[in-house]
C-alpha cells in the first residue's frame, strides 16, 4: 500500500477539530484539553519591568493561539528545564555569550535562539510520538527508544514499521507448512533441524552455537512443543530494549542497545518488502541516484529474491555497518521451508555492553548488497565509486565496497 501524507497542517488540523468539537489523540486534542490549556512547549523569552514572561504553545492548540505568560504561571518544571537546556545548547554551539537583548525597555531572547528552542521543542514531540508508534506497531516486548542529541533531525518521513517480510504482488512467502515436531521435550531424535538434516543451532543456555554460513531450524507452529521450547529464539522477537539514536560522526542514524548482550545471543531480524532480484536491479538503479538503498539479497540458495528494506522494515533499518562488526548475519527457516526464502537473523558475535552501538558487516556473507543510510547509503555491489568507510574500527578497510 502506498501512504499519502495529509496536505493540511497539524495547527489546520486542531482547528477544525475544536471548531467541530472533536477529539482525535493523534494530533493532540483530547477530553482533556479540549477546553483547557496545557503546555505542550515554550517558543521565547523576555523580561518586561522585572517580570519574566514566557511565550507558550498550548497543547491541541494552534501557534496563534500563543499567548505570553508570566513564570509563575507555569506549572511544567520539566518543559521549563527543556526550554533552558536548549537555549544553552545553542549558545554553547554558535559560542554567542549572549542570549538576550535590549528591545524597547525590554530583554528579549534572540530571534535566532528562539527559532532553535522552537525548532529542538517540535523534534522532541516528533521524536516521543515516533517512538510511541514505533512501540505500538512492534511484536516484541521490549522497548525501542528514540534519541537525537546531535542535531534538529526528526522521525524519517517515509518509513513504515513492520514485523516481518512484506512480500510484493505476485510472491508468496508462506511455504505452506502442514506438519512439525512431535518431541516432547526438544531437542529430541527428530526435531526440526535433524529432520532437515543439520543439527540444533543452540545450546541449553539458548546460545548459537553453530558457525556462520550454517542454517538455522526453528520449530514452527505445527510443532508440538510449547512456546518455552529451546528451539524457539528468532520467532519471539528481540529481547533486548533497543534505542535508535543519531550518531555524531555523519552516519546519520543507528541503534545501540540498552541491556547488556552476551556473546551468540540473538539479537533482531532484518525485514523489508520481498521483491525479485530483476525488481531489485531496477530499483537498485534508482536508489543510487538518491544515494541510498538498503537492499539485502536472500542469496542463501539462490538470487531469486531481494529483501528491500528502504521503505518498510523494523529496527534494523537504522543498523550501521562496521569494519569489526558485533552482530552476524545467519538465515533462519521457520514456518517457511523454502530455501529462496530464508528469514534473516542477526546475532552477537561478542559480548555487547549496554549503551554499545550495534554494527554488522556489509560484505559479510548474506549481506553482501545492504546498506544503510548512516553510510550514506551506497550499496557495495552497485556502486562503482567507492565509498568511505565511517566505522572507525581498528580494521577498517577504507572503503565500504
Amino acid at each position: 500500500a502506498w501512504y499519502v501524507p495529509c496536505l493540511a497542517s497539524l495547527e489546520i488540523l486542531q482547528e477544525l477539530c475544536r471548531k467541530e468539537n472533536l477529539r482525535c489523540k493523534s494530533i493532540g486534542i483530547t477530553n482533556r484539553n479540549l477546553k483547557s490549556y496545557e503546555v505542550e512547549y515554550l517558543c521565547d523569552y523576555k523580561v518586561e519591568e522585572g517580570t519574566e514572561y514566557y511565550l507558550v504553545k498550548w497543547k491541541g492548540w494552534p501557534e496563534s493561539s500563543n499567548t505570553w505568560e508570566p513564570q509563575r504561571n507555569l506549572k511544567c518544571p520539566l518543559i521549563l528545564q527543556n526550554f533552558l537546556t536548549d537555549k544553552n545548547e545553542y549558545l554553547s554551539r554558535v559560542r554567542e555569550g549572549k542570549a538576550l537583548k535590549v528591545r524597547n525597555h525590554v530583554k528579549a531572547l534572540q530571534p535566532a535562539v528562539a527559532d532553535y528552542i522552537v525548532k529542538k521543542a517540535k523534534q522532541r514531540i516528533a521524536l516521543q510520538r515516533w517512538k510511541e508508534e514505533l512501540n505500538r506497531k512492534k511484536n516484541h516486548k521490549a522497548m525501542i527508544l528514540v534519541e537525537n542529541t546531535v542535531d534538529l533531525e526528526g522521525p524519517p518521513l517515509d518509513f513504515y514499521y513492520i514485523n516481518e517480510y512484506k512480500p510484493a504482488p505476485g510472491i508468496n512467502v508462506i511455504n505452506g507448512i502442514t506438519t512439525g515436531c512431535e518431541c516432547a521435550d526438544c531437542p529430541a531424535e527428530k526435531c526440526c533441524p535433524k529432520e532437515a538434516g543439520f543439527i540444533l543451532a543452540y545450546n541449553k543456555r539458548k546460545k548459537l552455537k553453530i558457525q556462520p554460513g550454517l542454517p538455522i531450524y526453528e520449530c514452527n507452529s505445527f510443532c508440538r512443543c510449547g512456546p518455552d521450547c529451546p528451539n524457539r529464539i528468532v520467532q519471539k522477537g528481540t529481547p533486548y530494549t533497543l534505542c535508535i539514536f543519531r550518531t555524531n560522526n555523519g552516519r546519520g542514524w543507528g541503534v545501540k542497545t540498552l541491556q547488556k548482550i552476551k556473546t551468540n545471543s540473538f539479537v533482531m531480524e532484518y525485514v523489508g518488502e520481498v521483491i525479485t532480484s530483476e525488481e531489485a536491479e531496477r530499483r537498485g538503479q534508482l536508489y543510487d541516484n538518491q544515494g541510498n538503498t538498503y537492499l539485502f539479497d536472500l542469496d542463501y540458495d539462490s538470487d531469486e529474491f531481494t529483501v528491500d528494506a528502504a521503505r518498510y522494515g523494523n529496527v534494523s533499518h537504522f543498523v550501521n555497518h562496521s569494519c569489526d562488526p558485533n552482530l552476524q548475519v545467519f538465515n533462519v527457516f521457520i514456518d517457511n521451508l523454502d530455501l529462496r526464502l530464508p528469514r534473516i537473523a542477526l546475532f552477537s558475535t561478542r559480548t555487547i555492553k549496554a549503551g554499545e552501538e550495534l554494527t554488522f558487516d556489509y560484505q559479510m556473507k548474506g549481506s553482501i548488497d545492504l546498506t544503510s543510510d548512516s553510510a550514506d547509503g551506497l550499496s557495495p555491489s552497485r556502486k562503482r565509486i567507492r565509498t568511505v568507510c565511517k566505522c572507525g574500527a581498528v580494521c577498517c578497510r577504507g572503503y565500504l565496497n
